[in-house]
């Protein structure tokens, strides 16, 4: 999903079904869609978002010169929405004869570039003279091997098609393919632009979302369209009322309260064995992991005033810790490391 305006094709007709749950109906296609394709924008004015970014395809395509793209960013702030909608421009509804979209999570060998792509760059059509447009999702996955291959397909079908390269990370497309593309950086959504499109969105399905579950919303969001949406579809799904309970519930993120009395316990219990019961008996009981808890008691002690060494040895610490545990390491055994690192900041605090 993106950054977008998320106005429906058509207003739907708001209906009670039970126990006073306000449900949306519409057409029938589209009552059995996520909200992510549901919402997802038909034109490039309709993203809000990445306002520069929109303006400079739009002036690409009214000139007729639209070159290869690479679009990078993280996930959810309108990448594949803007090329889709640019495809919508260049040659209307029925674009999906000339658009070739590719996953390349799943298709990133040598062999798609090779024979998929080549096929379709090779072609050209008799209802259109312009050039065709090949989508490629999620490119940092694909081998060196495929790239250097995809390298020389754009060399070689230039006058026949534009390509867009999508990824996460730019870091991970060889050099040779970034030269040929003009790059564009898709920044994570300003919180109030994700609450206006949610506005849009529980008007339309009537969605019983309070103010304190909006606000947990938009937090877990973290800039990302597609998570929020998903996670509004979820919660509308399973609670009639859509709370900051609902939202941290059916997402697994651990409740700001819980966050709170887990960092009471590593700022001012003395007993390192009772502290380490309490937290390990609190994970058991909400369900928490460890790599939760550590990345929300992160952004618990940048609320707090501690002196400067005790925030810089934390952080190294907050930091190894998450390694390990991507990594693999025991839970248990890294809980005793969390307790000992803020038991050591207290006392470089003390000292200090």
């Amino acid at each position: 999903m993106s950054a977008m305006d998320i106005d429906p094709p058509e207003k739907p007709v708001v209906k009670n079904k039970g126990k006073g749950r306000m449900v949306a109906t519409g057409s029938p296609d589209s009552d059995h869609l996520p909200w992510v394709e549901k919402y997802r924008p038909k034109n490039l004015d309709d993203l809000v978002s990445q306002r520069n970014i929109t303006s400079t395809l739009e002036t690409f395509i009214d000139e007729n010169q639209l070159p290869h793209l690479l679009f990078y960013g993280p996930p959810g702030t309108g990448k594949t929405s803007a090329i889709l909608a640019c495809a919508r421009k260049l040659y209307g509804d029925n674009y999906k004869s000339m658009v070739l979209e590719l996953n390349a999570s799943d298709d990133r060998g040598i062999d798609v570039v090779r024979e998929q792509i080549k096929s379709f760059a090779s072609t050209r059509t008799i209802f259109n003279s312009g050039f065709k447009l090949i989508v490629l999702d999620e490119a940092d996955s694909m081998t060196n091997q495929a790239q250097a291959a995809l390298r020389r397909v754009i060399e070689k079908y230039t006058k026949n098609v534009r390509f867009c390269i999508i990824c996460n990370y730019v870091s991970k497309i060889i050099p040779a393919i970034q030269s040929r593309c003009t790059r564009f950086r898709f920044a994570p959504l300003k919180l109030d632009q994700i609450e206006g499109r949610l506005d849009k969105v529980v008007r339309s399905e009537g969605v019983n979302l309070t103010e304190d579950g909006k606000t947990a919303l938009i937090k877990l969001s973290k800039g990302d369209m597609r998570r929020a949406l998903n996670i509004l579809q979820a919660c509308h799904s399973a609670y009639e009322r859509v709370d900051s309970a609902a939202i941290y519930n059916c997402t697994g993120q651990p409740h700001p309260e819980d966050i709170e009395r887990v960092a009471n316990w590593l700022l001012t219990e003395n007993d390192f064995n009772k502290a380490y019961s309490s937290i390990g008996n609190l994970q058991r009981d909400m369900g928490l992991s460890l790599q939760d808890i550590i990345s929300e008691v992160y952004n618990y002690i940048l609320g707090i005033d501690i002196p400067a060494a005790t925030y810089q040895h934390l952080l190294e610490q907050l930091a190894e810790l998450e390694y390990r545990l991507a990594e693999g390491a025991n839970e248990k055994i890294q809980l005793g490391a969390l307790l000992g690192a803020f038991k050591m900041g207290i006392k470089k605090a003390a000292t200090a």
